[in-house]
């Protein structure tokens, strides 16, 4: 098969709402994960050792599943119970849940490093727990931890196309209804590789400068390769 130039520039903009779509949900999964991962790392320090343990085996539990499985349990199988979702946001939550369970990890590790004589610290100043955190802990623990959490953005961001199979029409799902009407399946799915790897490339360039800056925090515990 020959690639048909006018065929590629007539589906280029439907390919494009595909694009602003899948940067859209990957943006909005990626605040729900970097925030809910925060929350779980401290939940997982917790002084009631019960809570502790439910939030370590949430974590597990998410883990131990298919992203793919989730997105079908939360869009067909929560609406038996009265919980109804927009496609989208079934895919947002879905990813955000999914990825937070991996960040929760960063953000354990990067806590665990920061000096044991800044929380003794905070303490001898008389700060609140909430005072610590804010003031002392996060600022502390944060700059190691950017490189990898922006790796997780990346790969969330990679599977996104999971989100055609609940109906969100983003840009693997246009491409898949490009290709289907018309029977032509080179020019679409290529151009979806093309416009992955223009987001994708500057991505990990800025990851690799950040990674020079603020240097990086190895975590291997259930680590996700970006690549």
């Amino acid at each position: 098969m020959e690639w048909d130039w006018e065929f590629a520039q007539e589906i280029l903009p439907k390919l494009i709402e595909g694009v602003k779509i899948t940067v859209y949900a990957s943006i909005l999964a990626s605040i729900v994960a970097l925030l809910l991962g925060l929350a779980l790392a401290v939940a997982m320090r917790s002084a009631y050792p019960i809570v502790a343990s439910a939030v370590r085996a949430c974590i597990e539990f998410i883990r131990g599943t298919p992203l793919l499985v989730q997105l079908y349990f939360t869009f067909y199988v929560l609406p038996y119970v009265g919980i109804y979702l927009s496609p989208l946001m079934a895919g947002v939550l879905t990813l955000g849940i999914h990825y937070s369970s991996y960040t929760s990890e960063v953000y354990r590790a990067g806590i665990d490093n920061v000096d044991r004589g800044l929380w003794e610290a905070a303490t001898a100043l008389n700060l609140t727990r909430t005072q610590t955190w804010r003031y002392v802990i996060i600022p502390q623990a944060v700059p190691p931890m950017v490189p990898v959490l922006g790796n997780y953005i990346v790969a969330m961001f990679k599977e996104t196309p999971l989100l055609s199979m609940i109906t969100v029409i983003e840009l693997m799902g246009q491409a898949r209804i490009i290709a289907n009407i018309n029977y032509r399946y080179f020019e679409p799915m290529t151009l979806v590789g093309v416009f992955f790897l223009a987001i994708s490339i500057p991505s990990v360039i800025a990851l690799n400068y950040m990674e020079r800056r603020y240097g990086t925090l190895r975590v291997f515990h259930h680590n996700k390769s970006i690549f």
